[in-house]
């Protein structure tokens, strides 16, 4: 039986107890706030910038938009056609490099590579710190390496794909490497234990059943790369040409590089307009992008 010590002693236990319940509901209903206010602050913030784009840019957005070239004199008749063929050809060129370099090097990096060998482990650790550093070191690099020697480029198509592969490929790499080790490795036991290859494991096995994270990782590294400005102005982007991107060769220019020209112009109150249409354009197709991306991962996710 207890005795009258150990009763008080256990209701003094109980009453901390309870205290301190009650002090961590306050602080969770503190941060809940906090945490909410936050996303409404975010969420007004990015309302009222969205109401002003489409304020000032929907009337803006017409056919002359689409067929007339840019223009820095003359408001009333200029478009953004080359700035939308620049990007198209951009993210081409980007998606060319970037897609069979990024799955070649995570194939490699999760199936083959021997994590005991210190050169592996660097490439790992390289590939992880590379994917933080900002784009203008990117457009530094593109500038020194591609535009100027050693492959002596100069501002063209061709450059400007590449700088932006650059920056995106450490991403590519890293979202594949997620998809690859994904699929359980049941499914490469079975597929050994019938007698395929390693390698007739990964093309029939491994990489189809990885294809629909690979393909949401790299449209959404895609959509990162359409909308970077400041590599573009380094390698030596053109400011409202007047002409279509033709090759690889070409000069050009693309829809963040103009927006940012209009904004910047002396007679900014004329082409604001415009830059708010550009704008318009560049999320539209940012939110095409995104939504392929949602619908492979919904259609195509297997649950293992």
């Amino acid at each position: 039986m207890a005795t009258g010590a150990q009763i008080a002693q256990r209701a003094t236990q109980r009453a901390r107890l309870e205290e301190g319940h009650a002090q961590g509901r306050t602080t969770s209903a503190v941060f809940n706030g906090l945490m909410y206010g936050a996303v409404a602050i975010s969420v007004l913030a990015l309302a009222v910038l969205l109401y002003e784009v489409i304020k000032d840019g929907a009337s803006a957005v017409d056919p002359q938009f689409f067929q007339n070239q840019p223009s820095k004199v003359r408001p009333e008749t200029a478009g953004a056609q080359s700035a939308i063929y620049g990007t198209l050809w951009l993210m081409a060129i980007t998606a060319a490099i970037v897609i069979p370099l990024g799955v070649a090097t995570a194939l490699y990096l999760e199936e083959y590579a021997d994590r005991t060998r210190w050169w592996n482990r660097m490439i790992e650790v390289n590939i992880q710190n590379l994917a933080a550093v900002p784009s203008v070191v990117y457009g530094i690099l593109g500038l020194a390496f591609f535009v100027r020697a050693p492959l002596d480029l100069g501002s063209v198509l061709l450059a400007g794909g590449m700088t932006l592969a650059l920056l995106v490929l450490p991403v590519v790499i890293i979202v594949s490497r997620e998809a690859i080790r994904a699929v359980p490795p049941s499914i490469r036991e079975g597929s050994l234990a019938l007698g395929a290859t390693q390698w007739q494991t990964i093309a029939r096995q491994v990489l189809p059943a990885s294809i629909p994270g690979i393909a949401t990782g790299v449209i959404l590294a895609l959509s990162r790369a359409i909308g970077e400005t400041a590599p573009l102005l380094l390698i030596g982007a053109a400011a409202s040409p007047r002409f279509n991107p033709e090759g690889l060769d070409s000069a050009f220019t693309a829809l963040p590089v103009q927006i940012l020209t209009w904004t910047t112009d002396a007679d900014q109150e004329s082409f604001l307009p415009l830059a708010a249409a550009a704008i318009l354009v560049l999320m539209a197709v940012l939110l095409a992008m995104n939504s392929v991306a949602i619908f492979l991962r919904n259609r195509y996710e297997q649950k293992w």
